[in-house]
């Protein structure tokens, strides 16, 4: 399998893994303070990526140099999961996927201001169609609703996460040295451990974790692990394979993801309506995978 297909692979999985976050996290949400969960998440996060970094050797003297790029890159994702689940207290998972699905567009913007990846016109078409499907999705399908750009709390604090999740991928490319992935995804982990535990100080020592229900355990597990460590690798190991544009084009599949993490759930389908916004964001994605076997034949 050839780098720019293991990347696209990698992608496919990152997607499937975030989209099971968003429904897990809209249960789970209610009984949990955002800042304390996602502190929780990144502990058990930088455990478990430590611990394989150190298994594979991959822990070299390089990964110690200059520290405050895992700040950095902590800072951005800890702004994301954190608005993620305060978006989920009143936000629908296929909602807020839809929102998700714009940072393609914002990374294109990133990737070019710090970067200067120039998006072809293939892409750019493509990106503006998943826009108008993730708008047709956000708005409910109501032209009403968007000329009066009505926009629900949960969908506009999580757009604020979205712009820093944009900022990813550019930054991380800017900053990687050729670190193992393991123990650089380890580095940002632990970062952002340290960065949340302080930010939710009391709320972390007043929780009462026992009292919790299991669906809050369940939430925590998951994204520590599969949407946490799992998806920080195949993040990185594709970005250093494809332009950050199309990395977050897989973004647009995630809404679909969703649909089918609501049914395996029992929490039904969305409305109809909204369908044909989900549609137009899997087209989109499609246009940009055919843009890229071209550019790879070429």
């Amino acid at each position: 399998m050839s780098p720019h297909l293991k990347g696209h692979a990698a992608m496919m999985v990152f997607a499937a893994l975030v989209a099971g976050s968003f429904s897990l996290g809209r249960m789970a949400a209610p009984y949990i303070d955002p800042m304390v969960l996602n502190a929780a998440r990144f502990v058990i996060g930088a455990i478990v990526l430590w611990g394989l970094a150190l298994t594979t050797g991959g822990v070299g003297r390089a990964v110690f140099d200059a520290p405050w790029r895992y700040f950095v890159l902590a800072g951005l994702f800890a702004i994301y999961f954190v608005t993620m689940f305060e978006g989920l207290k009143t936000a629908e998972p296929v909602s807020m996927a839809a929102v998700f699905t714009l940072n393609p567009a914002l990374t294109a913007v990133f990737g070019y201001i710090l970067l200067r990846q120039v998006t072809t016109p293939r892409m750019a078409i493509a990106i503006v169609i998943g826009g108008v499907g993730a708008l047709w999705v956000i708005f409910d399908a109501d032209l009403s609703a968007l000329v009066r750009f009505e926009v629900g709390r949960g969908e506009a604090v999580y757009f604020w996460g979205c712009i820093a999740h944009a900022l990813y991928s550019p930054v991380l490319r800017k900053l990687s040295r050729g670190e193992g992935a393991f123990a650089f995804n380890a580095g940002v982990l632990s970062a952002g451990a340290v960065i949340l535990i302080v930010l939710s100080g009391p709320k972390l020592v007043q929780t009462d974790w026992a009292a919790l229900p299991g669906i809050v355990w369940v939430t925590i597990l998951y994204v520590a692990l599969l949407a946490t460590a799992v998806t920080f690798m195949c993040l990185r190991y594709a970005t250093l394979r494809l332009p950050s544009a199309k990395v977050m084009a897989y973004t647009y599949i995630v809404p679909s993801w969703v649909i089918l993490w609501e049914v395996a759930l029992g929490h039904g389908v969305p409305p109809a309506l909204i369908l044909p916004g989900v549609a137009l964001t899997a087209l989109s994605l499609l246009m940009l995978l055919k843009d890229e076997e071209r550019v790879a034949v070429a």
